[in-house]
């Protein structure tokens, strides 16, 4: 890793996405998602159509991944969602080398911010169980706004913070993250080891692909 230290910031605000980006749960919310839609009698999807849904809303992703459930019956499919999800999240972890990461990137001085298709409840147990409250300046959860793609979430980080969209960065692991800072008008920087499969990102046109924690780091700290 080349020093950085005196190089001009090339983005005052890099906001990332939570599951599959920070955190290690693609895994779990996928058989979350299996399992609850089997629970109300629904076919159980794939491993790659539950993982497509990961980002969205949680209503718009049951959803989905769900098209036989009847709509009567989503409370229900979130309830159960929620109910397996909630016997387990506490052994989901950051992946390997994210506190690194974040503290290097705010002794920089950027701004840091999380723009996730959790619930803000969902949002603040993470960040309270893994101790993460105060390295992030903002935060929007898509039950607070609206949920990606769509730029809201994204465009309300920018106008808290007082940053260009220009002056922005977008990090995560799906389309939907990338769909998002490209309606935002953001640039953005895809994750491999996560939800969605890299070669679904080309349409985007991130500025990277990273392929692990430790490169994304390499990468922000000599090119942001």
């Amino acid at each position: 890793m080349t020093d950085s230290s005196a190089r001009p910031l090339r983005f005052d605000l890099i906001a990332f996405d939570w599951d599959g980006t920070l955190y290690d749960s693609t895994r779990l919310i996928v058989r979350c998602i299996q399992a609850a839609v089997v629970d109300v009698g629904g076919a159980k999807p794939s491993e790659n159509d539950a993982a497509w849904v990961i980002g969205l809303g949680l209503a718009e992703a049951l959803a989905r991944a769900a098209p036989d459930v009847p709509k009567e019956k989503y409370p229900e499919l979130g309830a159960r969602y929620r109910y397996h999800y909630l016997q387990h999240q506490d052994d989901l972890v950051l992946f390997d080398g994210v506190l690194q990461m974040l503290d290097a990137l705010r002794a920089r001085g950027h701004k840091l911010a999380v723009a996730t298709g959790k619930s803000r409840r969902g949002l603040n147990e993470a960040l309270k169980s893994v101790a993460l409250r105060d390295r992030f300046e903002a935060s929007r959860t898509a039950d607070e706004t609206f949920g990606k793609p769509h730029p809201r979430m994204l465009l309300e980080l920018m106008e808290e913070l007082d940053v260009p969209a220009e002056r922005t960065l977008m990090i995560g692991d799906t389309t939907h993250d990338l769909q998002l800072a490209q309606n935002a008008g953001c640039p953005s920087v895809g994750v491999s080891y996560g939800a969605h499969e890299p070669a679904s990102f080309d349409e985007f046109k991130p500025l990277f692909v990273a392929h692990s924690v430790a490169s994304l780091e390499t990468w922000l700290l000599d090119n942001a």
